[in-house]
C-alpha cells in the first residue's frame, strides 16, 4: 500500500511536500512551523512536540522520548535503544494512534541541543529518518519537523538523505540571512 496516492503528488499537499525529499524538515520561523502543525493537525496527524532546548544532557532526550511515545519499561535509554523503540513506533506497536493519518515529531529549539551535543543530535535525526522509512514500508506516515533558532543549521545525510529547509524558507534571505555580494560575477 502506498503512503500517498497520485493526487497528493499532483496537488502538492503539505504533508507530501514535507516528506518528499527527506523525512526531516527544518524550520526557522516559529510562525511557519505553527502553520504547518495546524494544517497537519486539521488533516488528522498525531503531532508530538518535544522541547529540545532544555536538554542539557543525553538523558533528558531519552526521558522525553520515553514519556512521549510510551516506551516500555525496559527502554535502555541509549541511542541503540531509541532506534529499537522508534522502529516499534514506526510499525504502530505503541506510541502512535492507529487511526491517525500519520505521526509527526516536532523538535523545538533543536539548535541548542545540537550545539552542545552535535554528534548525538545528528544521530537522533538519523534514527528518526530511518524509522520514517520503516513506517513507509509498512504503509504509515512518520516524519519530523525540526525548529532551529540558528538559520544556518545543517546536518549530514539522515537515513540516506539530507535534512532540507521547508519550501517557504529554503532561500537564505527568508531566514533573515543576507548573501554577501559577489564580486566579479
Amino acid at each position: 500500500m502506498a503512503v500517498f496516492d497520485q493526487d497528493a503528488r499532483s496537488t502538492h499537499l503539505l504533508d507530501y511536500r514535507l516528506m518528499a525529499g527527506s523525512p526531516v524538515t527544518l524550520f526557522w520561523s516559529q510562525a511557519i512551523l505553527d502553520e504547518a502543525i495546524d494544517w497537519l493537525t486539521a488533516h488528522g496527524y498525531q503531532v508530538v512536540r518535544l522541547d529540545a532546548s532544555g536538554w542539557l544532557e543525553e538523558g533528558d532526550l531519552h526521558r522525553d522520548f520515553a514519556s512521549a511515545f510510551s516506551f516500555p519499561a525496559y527502554y535502555g535509554r541509549s541511542l541503540m535503544a531509541l532506534d529499537d523503540c522508534l522502529s516499534d513506533v514506526a510499525v504502530c506497536d505503541y506510541g502512535v494512534r492507529p487511526e491517525a493519518t500519520g505521526l509527526v515529531l516536532v523538535l523545538i529549539g533543536y539548535d541548542k541541543f545540537a550545539a552542545c551535543f552535535p554528534e548525538v543530535a545528528e544521530m537522533v535525526l538519523d534514527i528518526i529518518a530511518c524509522s520514517s522509512w520503516t513506517a513507509m514500508l509498512m504503509g504509515h506516515r512518520m516524519f519530523c519537523l525540526v525548529q532551529s533558532d540558528d538559520p544556518r543549521i545543517m546536518f549530514g545525510p539522515l537515513g540516506g538523505a539530507y535534512a532540507r529547509w521547508n519550501d517557504r524558507e529554503w532561500r537564505e534571505d527568508r531566514r533573515g540571512l543576507r548573501r554577501p555580494p559577489v564580486f566579479g560575477a
